[in-house]
């Protein structure tokens, strides 16, 4: 299969960088900027899973793929921040043919509509990964952590040909690749956790351990998470009992220095899912069920909005 990954960040970068080095045919949609890095420089993962350089990786820039370099391919693995999507969407579409299956890795369920909006629900998988990774100053892919998952299936549930051929494509790279048969209610369950670590330590500006530490810590964690679960259950993908369970552990650990990547990007100033991730969630809760109350979710919203306009007003 020809792949192409949208981005060559942490994320992107990290799976299409294993990819390449298991010797799968992987092409990276970069800037021009990034292309030049990449061609001089190649790509460098620095991993507990053990390092990797791909001294030579092929690249493409929206311009080049417009002007029909590279294009169809057979897998696109989209991984970019949400308030990038509509840009990545359009530099990509011309790499979209009949048979192309699109595998985004973003977080929440908005991604969905708009890739459907544009290229057709029959192309577009569901799919999610777990991952602590960053860029460091030379460019290089940090890696910080042995657990890195990437989840994928067909949303009906349905074990395709072509699924069977994305699974059999990810074996042997160095990553922890899983097939779904319930990619939609992993999606789920995925979501309603970020939301509540996100919507929580970025109140807070505190890890989960300083959250459960302090007065009404621990409820509020608890609130926040039953409210988010309440949204899951109402479009009929409550999480299950272990997951949830695991979920709620995991949330009101004392000592735990665990933030969101949300509050790292706040604390430097950066963009954030706000909309993407928490607005969302309190939209479909209000769709599915208009009387519910809603009063943590809410109010993690409320700031991470005005995080928002802060910072537009103070960047004018």
């Amino acid at each position: 299969m020809r792949v192409l990954v949208v981005g060559a960040g942490a994320t992107g970068g990290y799976y299409g960088a294993r990819l390449a080095e298991a010797g799968r045919d992987v092409t990276f949609l970069v800037r021009p900027a990034r292309a030049e890095r990449l061609r001089a420089e190649g790509v460098s993962v620095k991993s507990p899973l053990g390092d990797a350089h791909i001294t030579a990786p092929v690249t493409l820039t929206a311009d080049a793929l417009a002007a029909g370099e590279g294009g169809p391919f057979d897998l696109v693995l989209l991984s970019c921040k949400a308030y990038d999507l509509d840009g990545a969407i359009h530099d990509v579409a011309p790499a979209i043919g009949p048979d192309t299956a699109v595998l985004p890795i973003l977080n929440g369920m908005r991604h969905l509509d708009a890739l459907d909006a544009r290229f057709g629900r029959e192309r577009v998988l569901g799919g999610s990964c777990s991952i602590v990774a960053t860029l460091g100053s030379s460019g290089e892919i940090r890696h910080m952590s042995e657990f890195c998952t990437l989840t994928y299936g067909e949303r009906d549930g349905a074990r395709s040909p072509r699924l069977e051929a994305v699974d059999a494509l990810m074996q042997g790279a160095r990553f922890q690749p899983k097939r779904s048969d319930a990619i939609l209610l992993e999606m789920w369950e995925k979501w309603v956790f970020l939301a509540t670590l996100a919507g929580s330590t970025c109140l807070m500006r505190a890890g989960i351990g300083d959250i459960v530490g302090a007065p009404g810590g621990r409820e509020f964690l608890e609130g926040l998470y039953a409210e988010c679960v309440a949204v899951a259950a109402a479009a009929g993908f409550e999480p299950r009992a272990k997951v949830a369970a695991a979920a709620r552990t995991m949330l009101t650990q004392e000592g735990s220095a665990v933030t969101a990547s949300m509050l790292r990007d706040i604390e430097g100033g950066g963009r954030v899912e706000a909309d993407h991730i928490v607005g969302d969630l309190i939209a479909r809760g209000r769709e599915l069920a208009p009387q519910a109350a809603r009063p943590h979710l809410e109010r993690a919203y409320t700031h991470l909005k005005s995080y928002e306009r802060r910072r537009a007003r103070e960047s004018a």
